[in-house]
């Protein structure tokens, strides 16, 4: 039997499955986590602490059909600035309960588009957030940056606020795709930001494309990758587009019909793949790519690679709090989300208490299922005497677990007294052997494609 028709057999082109960015994943919070309950979680954190901040911008100068973020489209910058000021009421409430000595190890600002910031706005922001939390000497701060808004006075404004790591989405570059998905782009614009970036001294540079999308073929995603190549990203991530219409209204402007199937989805990740490898990248977790010598590609190689929502990372704070309409934050007690809509976020910011709506309370056997599926998307592989000295698990206990999955998936897995491991020909299958340490309820919420 071959490799395609094997993946076929185990249900890869039909199944439906989680991203695991977190675990539990978000459609499973629940309104036991508020506002006080976030206040009290961020008064534990010890004097002297690194944590994470990611700040949320939910503002587009338009909507890209095929994205699912919680963004608003705007024609001026009057609601981005009445957000700021929210932002710097939340950011004040942040800096009140914090105890002295909190640093930032990780900035990060996404959206949305945080280049439709004015570069009076970034310093703003940016003074805002050093003022109540100082960066590390080491910290990394990053933005996600659209090259269609972004000019000299806004990158120059990042770059003294001490940006040093930029991040790009690119999707496709193919005229045709942009135009269907509604996000037009073109290589030469996006080539001038990254040498304008570049010109700056920010010294690392992320890009973002997408697989799976309509009249996608392994020709045009082979072309995208080669126009992506001669950019010299230092660090990629090939993500599948998820075509949730029911979910992203914006979606329903994309045709279903020209979609590409699930088995030709997994050529185009793998024709992708094939290209990334032969120019030096290093394959890092289940869709990012890295060249050898960038921290992303370190962490793996020391086994210190991480998964949070904004994907893999080097990261090693423990506390990632985030700030903004919809934005979750993570504490070693549980996951926090804020209000989702800008304006219940705001009502609660200017009154001023923190935005938390929902969220989950870590128990039972949350932080070990939870480790065990991070290690899975992170190493494909997980360690059975890590797991029995952190968590006090009997070694027997432990090897049933492997067991019951190993048997859903015949001959696919290597099961040792070792762990479990995910060789090559089963990496495809790995959210999916993922979900099967997932003890929540998968109907609760619809999950996009597992290739």
């Amino acid at each position: 039997m071959d490799s395609e028709s094997q993946l076929s057999r185990l249900g890869l082109f039909d199944a439906q499955v989680p991203r695991y960015t977190s675990y539990p994943t978000a459609p499973h919070f629940s309104g036991d986590v508020d506002a006080g309950v976030f206040e009290a979680w961020l008064r534990e954190i010890p004097a002297g602490a690194s944590i994470s901040l990611y700040v949320h911008i939910p503002f587009c100068r338009r909507l890209c059909w095929f994205c699912a973020c919680r963004t608003q489209g705007t024609s001026s910058l009057e609601p981005v600035q009445r957000y700021l000021q929210g932002l710097k009421a939340e950011i004040a409430l942040l800096k009140e309960r914090l105890a002295p000595g909190v640093r930032l190890s990780r900035l990060h600002w996404g959206g949305g588009t945080p280049t439709l910031l004015s570069a009076a706005m970034i310093a703003d922001l940016a003074g805002a957030i050093f003022d109540a939390v100082p960066m590390k000497e080491d910290a990394e701060f990053s933005v996600e940056i659209d090259p269609n808004e972004l000019d000299s006075a806004r990158l120059e404004a990042l770059r003294a606020a001490g940006l040093n790591r930029a991040s790009i989405g690119v999707q496709d570059f193919d005229p045709e795709i942009q135009t269907v998905i509604g996000r037009l782009q073109s290589y030469e614009v996006t080539r001038d930001a990254v040498d304008a970036i570049r010109a700056t001294g920010v010294g690392s540079l992320n890009a973002d494309i997408l697989y799976g999308l309509p009249h996608q073929t392994q020709a045009r995603i082979a072309e995208t990758v080669q126009k992506l190549l001669s950019l010299s990203p230092d660090r990629v991530a090939l993500y599948g587009y998820a075509h949730v219409p029911w979910m992203a209204r914006r979606q329903v402007m994309i045709p279903s019909e020209a979609m590409p199937r699930p088995e030709e989805r997994l050529a185009l990740f793998e024709s992708a793949h094939a290209l990334f490898a032969w120019d030096g990248y290093r394959a890092i977790g289940i869709d990012h790519f890295a060249r050898p010598g960038d921290s992303l590609a370190r962490a793996q190689a020391e086994g210190r690679l991480r998964r949070n929502f904004q994907g893999y990372t080097d990261d090693t704070a423990e506390i990632l709090v985030g700030l903004g309409a919809s934005s979750i934050s993570r504490f070693s007690q549980g996951y926090a989300q804020n209000a989702s809509a800008t304006a219940d976020y705001l009502r609660a910011v200017d009154a001023g208490q923190f935005a938390t709506r929902r969220g989950h309370v870590l128990g039972g056997d949350d932080r070990l299922r939870g480790r065990i599926i991070e290690a899975l998307m992170c190493d494909f592989h997980v360690s059975s005497d890590e797991l029995v000295a952190r968590f006090g698990l009997a070694p027997a206990e432990l090897a049933a677990m492997f067991e019951a999955v190993e048997k859903a998936f015949p001959g696919m897995l290597d099961v040792s007294a070792e762990g479990l491991e995910i060789p090559q020909r089963a990496r495809p299958l790995t959210r999916m052997i993922a979900r099967r340490f997932d003890a929540y309820d998968l109907s609760r919420a619809g999950h996009s494609s597992a290739i």
